[in-house]
């Protein structure tokens, strides 16, 4: 996995590989019962019998094969709902608002941060690079003007579908982790769906103010 660049990336980690090692843990178990069932139960050589003893209605088994799958699956929708929920929780106060604009076939970004606006357009042959501060909330307000698209930064660990007519939008705490992380389109959108491609560009908060103020009320 793409070591996460946010808050919220460590509670999908968390997820993961919670959801991992338990289907790991059924399928030990699983494979187990099959083995068992191969080994024990074959039929042996020189057996007069057709079939091994066969058991029906068994009322206590049924019973384990019932409640066992209804506990493990409302354990997985807890954590899931619990992760989700916190993962899709907005504030309402962030540092920095980003509206992410999707359209055949690139992305623009308006910026705005203390009073002041950055926008940042792209093309197919030109990936637009959206700077963002360190240790900032960010809020992402997702829009599309033509089709579907999905805004995904792996090293988010999290995408969200850009959908013309339906606004979504979500919030991220940034790590402090300066670096350029790749971002894409993930939802298949036409002909140049795969140039659709941008970069995000984390720096220190004394070179993002910089930035803004060099750059604000221009478009790129």
């Amino acid at each position: 996995m793409p070591e996460g660049i946010t808050k919220e990336s460590g509670i999908m980690q968390s997820l993961w590989n919670g959801a991992w090692i338990a289907a790991l843990g059924v399928g030990v178990v699983v494979w187990g019962l099959i083995f068992w069932a191969c080994l024990f139960h074959r039929k042996r050589k020189n057996s007069t019998d057709a079939l091994p003893p066969q058991v029906r209605y068994n009322l206590p088994i049924e019973i384990l094969y019932t409640t066992v799958p209804i506990i493990m699956v409302a354990v997985f929708f807890y954590f899931t709902a619990r992760d989700q929920t916190a993962i899709g929780a907005v504030s309402n106060s962030p540092d920095v608002k980003v509206k992410v604009e999707g359209f055949q076939w690139s992305w623009r970004f308006t910026s705005t941060y203390g009073g002041k606006t950055v926008q940042v357009a792209g093309t197919p042959s030109q990936r637009p690079t959206l700077v963002l501060p360190v240790n900032k909330k960010i809020e992402f307000n997702l829009e599309s003007h033509d089709v579907a698209h999905s805004f995904w930064v792996p090293a988010f660990l999290y995408k969200l579908d850009v959908l013309p007519g339906v606004p979504n939008r979500f919030e991220v705490t940034t790590l402090n982790k300066p670096s350029t992380y790749a971002g894409r389109c993930a939802e298949l959108c036409g002909v140049d769906h795969s140039r659709m491609l941008f970069t995000v560009k984390l720096v220190p908060q004394a070179e993002y103010d910089q930035y803004v103020t060099s750059q604000a009320g221009s478009a790129q």
